[in-house]
């Protein structure tokens, strides 16, 4: 299998001067359940600052006014849910009429797990035709249900599947051990064959984060140890669907310089804090600091981080 290495980002897209909300695209985040409502906050906000024009989260009803009580920016949906705070199976067909009015999605931080939720899951995503980036339960979901093939990865086509595994969360969905992150070219292998099998957008989460459709492979240069924390893949969850409801193609370009912006702003948030201290609100924090730096940036070499 063939592929390229890069690991400097394109260019974020321009704000126009006569843009609108509308302009930059709806994410529609579907998450969270009782006592896991601060995944899917983290995730919207993310979506927010990553220049989305606007963010609805859809959520199960008992959460709904926690969820709302976080950011005044976002609106919420309130959704069917089981007696134990999570999405019930009859959130199915509210959660496709609303996805059909947004521009990309998000799903799976801070749902939790039931034979329900797997289902509700997999037909969801059997369904749409909207990019959708899945993380977290959601890919639990997928593992146990038995992870389906979607629409065939083709360079620089429009990928809607973005799944964005850790390692424990990949060898779930291979029913196989992941490779040692010191064994970066068996991971490479890996990512690869599951993209291309799949027909996903893979965005495997670790040191040099891969990101690959099965025919193209980026490793990312950004991020540190300080990142490895509760919440962080939930920012970057929103982030991802937040570059990609604006329309910028192709896709893996948008998840690419999401991925990298994410990076950055870890590395900028260990900056001011340090590595042990940094949290995904630290790293939500520092998204905008990572904008101004990347567009600073010019031809030839990759953006440091200092």
């Amino acid at each position: 299998m063939q592929y390229r290495v890069c690991s400097f980002p394109c260019l974020p897209p321009r704000r126009h001067s006569q843009g609108h909300k509308g302009t930059y695209g709806t994410v529609l985040g579907i998450g969270g359940s009782r006592g896991m409502a601060g995944a899917v906050v983290l995730a919207g906000r993310a979506a927010l600052l990553t220049g989305a024009g606007l963010v609805r989260l859809a959520v199960p009803d008992p959460i709904l006014e926690t969820v709302a009580s976080y950011a005044p920016e976002y609106t919420t949906i309130p959704c069917p849910a089981d007696n134990a705070g999570r999405f019930a199976l009859d959130a199915l067909k509210p959660l496709l009429s609303h996805a059909e009015n947004c521009t990309a999605l998000f799903l799976g931080p801070g749902l939790g797990r039931s034979d329900g939720l797997d289902q509700l899951i997999l037909q969801f995503l059997q369904t749409i035709s909207k990019p959708v980036v899945v993380d977290a339960d959601a890919l639990n979901a997928l593992a146990a249900t038995g992870m389906p093939p979607f629409a065939p990865p083709q360079e620089g086509n429009w990928q809607p599947i973005i799944l964005t595994p850790h390692a424990g969360e990949f060898a779930r969905l291979r029913n196989e051990r992941t490779p040692p992150e010191d064994d970066q070219e068996a991971r490479k292998s890996a990512a690869l064959d599951f993209a291309r099998r799949f027909g996903v957008l893979l965005v495997l989460k670790g040191h040099e984060t891969i990101i690959t459709n099965g025919v193209r492979l980026e490793l990312n240069s950004t991020g540190n140890p300080g990142m490895a924390t509760g919440g962080s893949g939930d920012v970057l969850t929103g982030m991802i669907a937040g570059m990609i409801s604006q329309n910028f193609a192709p896709i893996v370009d948008a998840v690419r310089l999401a991925v990298y912006l994410h990076g950055l702003a870890g590395d900028i948030a260990a900056e001011q804090l340090g590595e042990e201290s940094v949290t995904a609100t630290a790293i939500l924090n520092a998204i905008p600091n990572a904008f101004a730096r990347i567009k600073h940036w010019e031809s030839g070499a990759p953006l440091s981080s200092q």
